[in-house]
């Protein structure tokens, strides 16, 4: 083991000071005249490693204390080296616009395509703006929190938001404690949260669904009214599937893959939403025939071209197809249906006070709460529910996707004004 060096700390000799050994190293008639000195004033240099083993060293002038500073900073340094508790102060200094590179570098790798591109939108429209040019040690709780109150709008935008914030950090504490705390841990969610009535929740009713698959043009009634609300499939999945995906012995679709949209181009995904997005959808009698006039029209290929391989997308194999032969997407899918629904007098457009952003009701997701509603009032079991839809969770079949039915206020009505037919099931507890 290498002997401790015995002048640590050491006096730096300073071109200002006046004494004996500062004179000599900085001359007076190169360095000017100074007041005669007979103590030094020269800062005191700290040296030590860390633990990399790379020497490094910290000044400290007499003002701040000195030599006794110095000592005790190195007391301090290598209690924490030793300890590996050491963190170095100049590793926080990098701008967060350089970190984030680095930290987007690994996570665009990770997750969902659309999660992914979340996370690249929250960066570029909230945080970049105002915080990419700040230090990582200069940001500050209390001036996070003001930024995320005044300036970044809607309850669900706020929590994303921070949501990003605090995974950007904490990966700077992990990666060699660049920082020693997370200012964005205890950031407070204040916008309010938008919570709508439930009768805004619910989807169409039964004359209304009448109303705008009347207004639909003829090739999209087959994609709306027999396999949407038949299957209760999510755009992206029976967008993404494929001929070798049906079982024509058991009239069942297989889900493998879904199509998602990446930065504005259709990309094959292979894992659907969650791991439960993986089952076998039973086809009714509308299902099966609107599935049987897609496969006459396009006379899709029953080959396996490899799932999830980017943007090439193999549109011969696709089950389900627009009405000029390409992929379904979001955007020409939600053409036809927003004109349908407004043709139909049936549609509401409400603008959120919070994000300004109009609110269009009824959605396309909307067949899915129709659907469950249906299985749900028919007395499937929710856990059959859940693997139809496939969902992760039971309780959120429960508390999202069903709704009370049509007869449900007038049944409640009539118990309560004693008009209800005995034998109903309704009755008195303690």
């Amino acid at each position: 083991m290498a002997r401790r060096v015995l002048n640590n700390p050491r006096q730096i000799p300073s071109k200002g000071c006046g004494c004996q050994r500062c004179m000599t190293e900085y001359p007076a008639d190169e360095y000017g005249e100074r007041r005669p000195r007979r103590d030094c004033i020269g800062s005191w240099q700290a040296r030590f490693r860390d633990p990399t083993g790379k020497q490094k060293s910290k000044n400290f002038p007499i003002r701040d204390g000195g030599k006794a500073a110095a000592e005790a900073f190195l007391d301090k340094t290598r209690t924490a080296v030793r300890e590996r508790q050491y963190r170095d102060p100049a590793r926080g200094k990098i701008r967060l616009e350089t970190w984030w590179v680095s930290w987007w570098e690994v996570h665009q790798k990770k997750g969902a395509v659309k999660t992914r591109n979340r996370k690249l939108s929250l960066w570029n429209a909230h945080i970049k703006p105002r915080w990419s040019g700040y230090r990582l040690i200069d940001l500050e709780f209390m001036a996070l929190q003001k930024w995320l109150t005044h300036e970044v709008k809607g309850h669900e935008t706020q929590k994303k938001v921070k949501e990003l914030l605090v995974a950007l950090l904490d990966a700077a504490i992990k990666d060699g404690e660049r920082i020693s705390v997370n200012p964005a841990v205890h950031l407070e969610i204040t916008a309010p949260k938008n919570v709508k009535h439930p009768d805004d929740l619910k989807p169409p009713s039964p004359a209304q669904y009448a109303l705008i698959h009347a207004a639909l043009p003829e090739y999209y009634q087959y994609i709306f009214r027999d396999i949407a609300d038949e299957t209760a499939m999510r755009p992206g999945e029976y967008a993404g599937l494929r001929r070798h995906c049906l079982d024509e012995d058991e009239r069942v679709v297989y889900i493998k893959e879904i199509l998602v949209l990446d930065g504005g181009r259709l990309r094959r995904q292979a894992v659907p939403k969650t791991e439960a997005g993986f089952r076998a959808v039973p086809l009714t009698p509308r299902a099966w025939n609107a599935l049987q006039f897609m496969i006459e029209k396009w006379e899709p290929k029953a080959t396996r071209s490899r799932i999830g391989n980017g943007f090439d997308l193999h549109v011969e194999e696709l089950l389900i197809r627009g009405p000029r032969g390409g992929a379904l997407n979001m955007n020409n899918l939600q053409r036809p249906w927003k004109r349908a629904t407004e043709q139909a007098g049936v549609a509401r457009k409400v603008i959120n006070p919070e994000t300004q952003r109009i609110e269009w009701w009824p959605r396309i997701y909307e067949y899915r709460h129709n659907t469950t509603s249906r299985l749900h009032h028919a007395g499937v079991k929710e856990r059959d529910a859940q693997a139809f839809l496939g969902q992760k969770r039971g309780g959120k079949v429960t508390w999202i996707y069903t709704h009370e039915s049509d007869g449900a206020r007038e049944t409640v009505r009539a118990a309560l004004t004693g008009d209800a037919q005995e034998g109903s099931g309704l009755r008195a507890v303690e």
